[in-house]
């Protein structure tokens, strides 16, 4: 198998201008916990976007019985800035038992709510929907009352032609909600303004209309979105990503304060405090969002159980 070509990075490793604020200073949760659930996924040969991420939050989320799985191996084809993930346009190739091995670990860890996501794959026909359907089917057959959320990327790509590229992307959306999720997630990840620096391969109305195609062709599931805040974005462009979200009917939005992984990453503009989330907060939940998971903390996956 050859080696993932993988991108480089076009920002200096230059270390951040300040110290970590307080508030961003958690604790990684029980040891015992973290392992057992390492243990497994090491077993299975299986990612998580919990340690692909380094997420805060992965301690308290699997001491709650939940966690993120990422689907599609390792490798993603597409070059977001922001992304922990391996970048490359050579991924694994796709991997038929993945998804009886996402459920043998759901079942071994006991998950009352699981969330799948997925790495971009744009080298497969119908670019991962596939994933997401299969692993829900295996989950399900060793236990149907658990409940699944998807975090998807946008479907897009294939087609030259715009609206035999739309049709493909509602086919393959399509798909993915006829599976029945209890939520259908697609991260806006930022603002209009800086989606081409942030987002590389995807854009703010494409993701958009993936939402409302959502509500659109399943309007019994929820649908969810999430920006990252540090990245310079001003407040009000991020009250207008709100109204953006509200205008397609998204009923759950989640609001984090974006942490750069490594120095080959988008720096961190600036530190959001726990009281500037929690004005957007208050905004959000005044435009009608019927849950808000705001601050420094949260993730798309965050208190993803409670909400359902």
């Amino acid at each position: 198998m050859s080696s993932p070509q993988r991108t480089s990075s076009r920002y200096s490793a230059t270390p951040p201008a300040e110290r970590l604020p307080e508030w961003l200073r958690s604790p990684i949760g029980n040891a015992s916990e973290l392992a057992a659930v390492q243990a497994v996924v090491k077993q299975q040969r299986l990612h998580t976007i919990c340690e692909e991420g380094r997420c805060p939050n992965r301690g308290e989320c699997y001491a709650a019985g939940t966690a993120t799985f990422l689907l599609g191996g390792p490798i993603c084809t597409r070059s977001c800035a922001f992304c922990q993930v391996e970048k490359g346009q050579a991924p694994t190739p796709y991997d038929a038992a993945e998804a009886e091995r996402v459920a043998e670990a759901v079942q071994a860890m006991g998950l009352r709510y699981v969330v799948l996501t997925a790495v971009a794959r744009d080298d497969l026909a119908d670019h991962g929907a596939c994933l997401f359907t299969n692993a829900m089917a295996a989950i399900r057959r060793r236990n149907p009352l658990v409940a699944i959320e998807v975090l998807t990327p946008d479907f897009w790509g294939g087609h030259r032609d715009e609206a035999e590229a739309i049709a493909a992307q509602r086919q393959r959306l399509g798909a993915v909600l006829a599976a029945t999720p209890v939520c259908f997630n697609h991260n806006l990840e930022t603002v209009e303004r800086l989606q081409g620096e942030v987002r590389r391969g995807a854009t703010y109305r494409r993701s958009l209309g993936l939402l409302a195609a959502a509500r659109e062709l399943a309007p019994e599931i929820p649908t969810k979105s999430g920006l990252m805040l540090g990245l310079g974005e001003r407040f009000e462009e991020v009250v207008a990503a709100m109204h953006d979200l509200r205008a397609v009917d998204c009923q759950r939005l989640t609001l984090g304060q974006y942490l750069r992984p490594s120095l080959s990453h988008i720096p961190v503009e600036r530190y959001w405090t726990p009281a500037e989330f929690e004005q957007l907060a208050v905004i959000a939940r005044e435009l009608g969002f019927a849950d808000v998971r705001s601050g420094p903390l949260v993730r798309s996956s965050y208190h993803a159980g409670s909400a359902a």
